[in-house]
């Protein structure tokens, strides 16, 4: 991955546009604008993740990605705030925001921290064994729950595959509707996830 320049926004940046997150399907509706957000460093084993799935290719991307950040000194598990990028090859610039995770308190009583974007980048994580910094929100309003269930074995349930096959259920949706609870990142940020799925968040 070619980067071209990197420019580097602090905390208080990345707060300030989280609250500026709306909803997919209603924008206006900003799920963390109330709410308590923190950036903890976390272990991968204290995240909840929701997709059954990481792709190779992304895998790769994202390996690609650290890699490259690296030469700019920017850390991807460690970003204190987020950066903007320009790849070569590409006009407009690219977002990178630590992966976001949510305060979910499920039915059975359990308080989990689910992951709600970046799966494939704290999947590189567990694999390298490395804790990685993330937006932690907590008192998400509760009409705004995370779309999917976590998975019951957390990451023992994920697998990575070149591809998905036909009827894979990618993840176990809370309500038929359930892209009325997607939020839309790319409302207090721009273009995340990259030209063209250059690289990937976390897979819809």
């Amino acid at each position: 991955m070619d980067i071209v320049k990197v420019e580097r926004h602090n905390l208080d940046e990345l707060l300030a546009n989280m609250r500026k997150v709306g909803m997919l399907t209603h924008p206006d509706d900003r799920p963390y604008q109330g709410s308590d957000i923190t950036t903890p460093i976390l272990h991968t084993n204290e995240i909840a993740p929701a997709q059954r799935y990481v792709l190779t290719c992304e895998i790769m991307k994202v390996r690609d990605l650290r890699w490259s950040l690296r030469e700019h000194d920017v850390d991807l598990f460690k970003l204190d705030g987020y950066a903007t990028i320009w790849l070569k090859g590409y006009d407009d610039p690219i977002d990178v925001l630590p992966p976001v995770i949510e305060e979910s308190r499920e039915a059975d009583g359990s308080v989990v921290k689910i992951l709600n974007d970046g799966m494939h980048r704290v999947y590189l994580a567990r694999m390298e064994r490395t804790p990685i910094q993330v937006v932690y929100a907590r008192n998400v309003p509760e009409k705004y729950p995370y779309y999917a269930f976590p998975l019951v074995n957390g990451w023992n349930d994920v697998e990575i595959v070149q591809d998905l096959p036909e009827g894979y259920i990618k993840k176990w949706h809370r309500i038929k509707n359930y892209k009325s609870l997607y939020r839309d990142f790319n409302t207090g940020f721009q273009n995340v996830g990259g030209p063209r799925g250059h690289f990937t968040n976390a897979g819809k």
